[in-house]
């Protein structure tokens, strides 16, 4: 067996392994084996459907030493006004350049595709070779990103019963009467979106929804200038709402009343949040489908007909299923980030895993104890449910209160491409900057006191 020394071994070249890598590279002399089991870099982006976009504009996402994207401004299509969203194929791309022009040519970065890893440092690669990596700590990610593509549908699909990942959309060309989107996230809106903006009446396609979600609006996570007094206001707004909020529902009422989080159907409560993002075009478009099942999750399909926990479906005509199933973040319980001789990758600020990763990335090079770095980077808990929104606003605020204790950890955070709050403030003189730096100072606990509240009424 060959041996491999390394400062580091890191299990998976997905955004979060990337960007972790990139911060630790750029800000320490350490030496880095990387050990994934896909072909390329990129994660489950190099399993996505082909017409998968970006949630948010490309400048918040990558590693952080590179930009991605050009910087440009949609003009036409649902995210029409707004900075651009990087498609997979240019996701991709973007990883595999990181890897090869700027990882790579370090010497202190080994890459190992296609290959497993078996625990402890063993490695086994699409060859049968077995390496095991002597490290100091191994980092793995905590999000198991899975797309539909990576699994079949989790109900029973019958013989004669065309089902589907979104990633064969593209591919089918014969008109269908009827198509049926299985699923309630971000996924079963893309395919959504895609079906109506290449020709698809609204009237051919049937939603099967077993729950409604709170969604984000694009227009408040703009980087620039322009968008710099909305992105303010939205982040005042949330304070604000949370302050003055007099119970948990009434705290949403207040939220969707600002235009901080908005829903497709405003007849239905919503009982899912999962950190989507929407453009009001996204919002139009959607609001077209009037063919919505709301009887639970799909337990079986057979043909002509639909089975789900709260009765069945009939049918007609040549179908063409759409499993959008798939639960894309997992369920894992937070855990300690860094811990011994393992880092354990996970948000430390809410809905931006890549900022979070770079974060990590940093605290590692800069700061000597685990101790101290633990209480740099709480883990924030990836969302599901409403109440969620709640948790992960308090466990990002209480990292933010260690960050304003220290100037140096300040001074990276708002220089930091990845961090939303960075183009924000950019939009902003340096004045009013710092006023809001000591505006959030003052003002956390008192908001995280609420919260804390809110949470146990929740």
């Amino acid at each position: 067996m060959r041996p491999i020394q390394a400062d580091y071994l890191v299990v998976g070249a997905g955004a979060m392994g990337m960007a972790f890598v990139d911060a630790l590279i750029a800000e320490s002399d350490a030496s880095v084996v990387i050990v994934d089991r896909n072909h390329a870099p990129g994660g489950h982006w190099t399993t996505a459907y082909p017409f998968v976009r970006l949630h948010q504009p490309s400048a918040y996402y990558g590693v952080n030493s590179r930009h991605l994207g050009s910087g440009a401004i949609d003009r036409s299509g649902p995210n029409a006004g707004f900075y651009e969203l990087a498609g997979g194929a240019e996701v991709c791309a973007y990883y595999e350049a990181v890897m090869r022009e700027q990882l790579q040519p370090t010497g202190r970065v080994t890459y190992l595709p296609m290959a497993e890893h078996l625990g402890g440092g063993l490695i086994r690669t699409l060859g049968g070779e077995d390496l095991e990596v002597v490290a100091r700590r191994t980092v793995v990610s905590h999000l198991d990103v899975v797309v539909p593509s990576m699994r079949p549908p989790a109900y029973d699909v019958a013989g004669g019963v065309e089902c589907v990942a979104p990633n064969a959309l593209p591919r089918v060309r014969d008109l269908r009467d009827r198509y049926v989107i299985v699923g309630a996230g971000k996924t079963a809106m893309d395919a959504c979106v895609f079906l109506l903006r290449h020709g698809v009446p609204p009237q051919r396609l049937t939603w099967i929804k077993p729950r409604e979600a709170w969604l984000m609006d694009r227009a408040t996570v703009q980087p620039g200038a322009q968008f710099a007094k909305r992105a303010l206001a939205d982040f005042t707004a949330q304070l604000v709402a949370v302050r003055d909020a007099t119970s948990f529902a009434d705290l949403f009422a207040r939220l969707e009343a600002k235009g901080c989080l908005l829903r497709i159907d405003a007849s239905v409560d919503p009982t899912m949040y999962r950190c989507a993002i929407v453009s009001q075009g996204e919002l139009e478009l959607l609001r077209r489908i009037d063919g919505v099942v709301r009887l639970g999750h799909v337990t079986a399909i057979e043909p002509g007909r639909v089975t789900l926990d709260g009765g069945t479906v009939d049918v007609d005509g040549s179908v063409l299923y759409v499993d959008c199933t798939a639960d894309g973040l997992g369920d894992k319980a937070p855990a300690p980030i860094f811990d011994g001789e393992r880092i354990t990758l996970q948000t430390v600020r809410t809905c931006q895993p890549a900022f979070s990763a770079s974060v990590i990335g940093h605290v590692e090079a800069a700061y000597g104890d685990d101790e101290t770095r633990n209480a740099f980077c709480g883990p924030v808990p990836y969302p599901h449910l409403p109440a969620d929104w709640l948790r992960m606003m308090l466990a990002f605020n209480r990292n933010q209160l260690h960050w304003f204790t220290d100037p140096d950890m300040m001074a990276w955070v708002d220089g930091a491409r990845l961090n939303i709050l960075h183009h924000i403030t950019a939009g902003v003189s340096e004045r009013a900057r710092e006023k809001i730096v000591s505006m959030l100072g003052s003002q956390l606990h008192e908001i995280n006191g609420k919260l804390e509240a809110l949470l146990a009424e929740a």
